[in-house]
């Protein structure tokens, strides 16, 4: 197993890439604490480890804010006796276009996207440390790689975590915690049709969402395990020379 008695906190774990992950590093023999805002998610997650015999940690928190985010992470921390993995998941799309924008939404979505991970790493790597070192995974995007036409706000906080990822890579190096982060392309979860029509339309979400498969290499949309898997990797011993990376999950889109 890849991750035989790791410690695992994993936020927007009710879900998609979260939730996928939640499963894999269990099966790989880690201890999870699972955090999210959805309570009803979580506790069907719980459910659902707990009859494939697995007991893991669940607690729901509003990452949106800083005391949610810190507390979230010392509990998991108190919880599982420690970190050794910490992958900040949780994000979301924000507004669209900065034309007349909604500035209290633009800094709610920083909030999620960019301050927790802050606040998240800073509270893990103390935890890390006691325990001779860790891997902390950000979830970027290929929209912080290069500019995205549907989501140029998005843009500005993933090319933030990228940059995160770089410094904080430096930072903790002599502390033996690896610092990476996920560049996920489009990839088949809930929020995906948010991405595609920013206005709700689904006849225009579908038209996007064709569009952006047919200008994949690998014409398909990610799947959560997709994802997972590379979070997997990037947590694990296989990857223990690999750090600063934003490795693009994205079925060769930034290859073009």
């Amino acid at each position: 197993m890849q991750l035989k008695n790791k410690l695992a906190a994993i936020t927007a774990a009710g879900s998609g890439m979260g939730r996928a992950a939640v499963k894999l590093f269990s099966q790989e023999g880690a201890r999870v604490a699972a955090i999210d805002l959805n309570a009803e998610a979580l506790a069907s997650l719980k459910a659902e480890m707990k009859a494939a015999g697995f007991d893991i940690v669940t607690i729901t928190a509003d990452l949106s804010t800083e005391a949610g985010a810190r507390d979230s992470l010392n509990q998991a921390a108190d919880a599982l006796g420690g970190l050794d993995i910490l992958w900040a998941h949780a994000g979301v799309p924000g507004p669209a276009g900065i034309e007349g924008v909604d500035m209290q939404a633009f800094h709610k979505s920083m909030a999620i996207n960019v301050d927790a991970a802050v606040i998240g790493a800073g509270e893990a790597v103390r935890y890390m440390r006691k325990r001779g070192g860790g891997s902390i995974i950000f979830t970027a995007s290929i929209s912080g790689l290069v500019g995205s036409m549907f989501s140029p706000l998005y843009s500005v906080a993933k090319f933030g975590i990228v940059g995160l990822t770089k410094s904080l890579c430096q930072t903790f190096a002599p502390d033996n915690v690896r610092v990476n982060a996920i560049c996920p392309g489009l990839t088949d979860t809930p929020m995906c049709d948010q991405f595609m029509s920013r206005k709700g339309d689904p006849e225009e979400a579908a038209r996007n969402r064709e569009m952006m498969i047919n200008s994949l290499p690998l014409k398909r949309l990610g799947r959560p395990e997709d994802m997972a898997q590379a979070a997997l990797w990037l947590a694990s011993d296989a990857s223990s020379y690999v750090t600063g990376v934003a490795l693009a999950v994205d079925g060769g889109f930034t290859a073009k």
